[in-house]
């Protein structure tokens, strides 16, 4: 799967949350992800993908740039 390729994902404790970067489905209730609005858009990043590029998203860069 194309680690760039983006994922809509459902409401938090709703049925399949996915990692918008890399796809991972969230098991229950995703509560070490981080979450990120993009263009009013919410996106869901799991625990591995969130620390790989934690100074993009403290740069509040878009996940389209990294």
């Amino acid at each position: 799967m194309d680690q760039h390729q983006a994922h809509h994902a459902a409401q938090p404790g709703g049925e399949g949350v996915l990692c918008s970067r890399c796809g991972a489905p969230a098991e229950g209730t995703p509560l070490t992800w981080t979450c990120s609005v993009e263009n009013g858009t919410h996106h869901y990043f799991c625990e591995e993908c969130a620390r790989a590029n934690i100074r993009a998203i403290e740069g509040r860069l878009d996940s389209a740039w990294w």
